[in-house]
């Protein structure tokens, strides 16, 4: 921690910033900073495959990275991926699921599908063969320790394994098995907002301690508890009541990265409002209130992701 702590009290060179960009994991709610991007590139006339010299994510914003990082795609192509026929394919549902039961006995699906998909955008291209440097993030269940495969340390990996095991979220997809032989878990579990892992791998690839971070949520459960009700609450009614989202909120990692990086981060993020808290409710309602809060954080962070990005 405390070299952390000196990084960022280090005193800035004139070099000009490197430009980072981070998505949270969240499911089907990472459209939302699809969309936005889509507004900026459309309103600018930039790519944000050019315009960002890293590209950091975990679990569903590994996705996100990898389309820019390795294959140069701009927004409108990413959100292709995010389409009911590809959330289709990928979200192919576990013949075992129980669809009753809160409590199941096998995740709700398969890993054949997403993987499927994966290997179609990504081929054999390994991390170290991506355009632009990429940084994704996931947990070996069996060390029992967050794994970080980058462009920089892990260029060997395939990005498909990377984008898999980031992604393979509890309860949701299976525990992924790496060619090396290693099982990996979702890496949300160790942090849903990958701003800090991706400033630290930035200054070691660029060899500069300026570096500026775009960092994207994908929004924020802030749905009233009843504190009274909770003090009563056994394992199921705190399932039932999102305990997993409290534990995978990415905020106090936001609050850190805002404190030492100041001026040079910009956070992208809103409550959820009428969003299903629920990652993988593909219903073309919940899709549209996904592209509307995309559309809101343009109207709201549009002018100072410009400036952001100029100076």
């Amino acid at each position: 921690m405390n070299s952390l702590l000196n990084f960022f009290k280090k005193p800035k060179t004139q070099k000009s910033p490197k430009k980072i960009i981070s998505f949270d994991g969240g499911g089907v709610r990472a459209i939302a900073g699809i969309v936005f991007l889509k507004k900026f590139e459309a309103t600018t006339g930039k790519k944000v495959s050019d315009i960002f010299d890293m590209f950091v994510g975990t679990s569903a914003g590994s996705l996100n990275a990898a389309c820019f990082a390795s294959r140069s795609m701009d927004a409108s192509d990413v959100k292709k991926y995010w389409s009911e026929e590809y959330l289709n394919r990928i979200m192919e549902a576990s013949f075992f699921w129980d669809k009753v039961s809160l409590i199941h006995a096998r995740p709700k699906y398969e890993n054949k599908g997403r993987v499927k998909v994966l290997k179609e955008i990504f081929k054999d291209k390994t991390l170290g063969e991506s355009n632009k440097p990429i940084l994704t993030l996931c947990y070996d269940v069996e060390k029992r320790n967050h794994v970080i495969h980058s462009s920089l340390t892990t260029p060997e990996i395939s990005i498909v394994d990377a984008v898999s095991a980031s992604s393979a979220a509890p309860m949701y997809f299976p525990t992924y098995q790496m060619a090396q032989g290693s099982w990996m878990i979702d890496g949300s579990v160790v942090t849903n907002n990958p701003t800090l892992l991706g400033v630290i791998h930035a200054r070691n690839f660029f060899q500069t301690e300026e570096i500026k971070v775009l960092s994207i949520g994908v929004g924020l459960n802030k749905k009233r508890i009843d504190g009274e009700s909770s003090s009563n609450w056994g394992g199921i009614s705190w399932l039932r009541n999102d305990v997993m989202g409290m534990v995978l909120d990415s905020e106090v990692h936001n609050d850190i990265a805002l404190n030492f990086i100041d001026s040079n981060y910009l956070r992208i993020n809103s409550p959820l409002k009428n969003i299903n808290r629920m990652l993988d409710d593909s219903s073309p309602e919940n899709i549209e209130n996904i592209h509307l809060m995309g559309l809101s954080w343009w109207d709201e962070f549009g002018e100072d992701l410009i400036k952001f990005i100029e100076d």
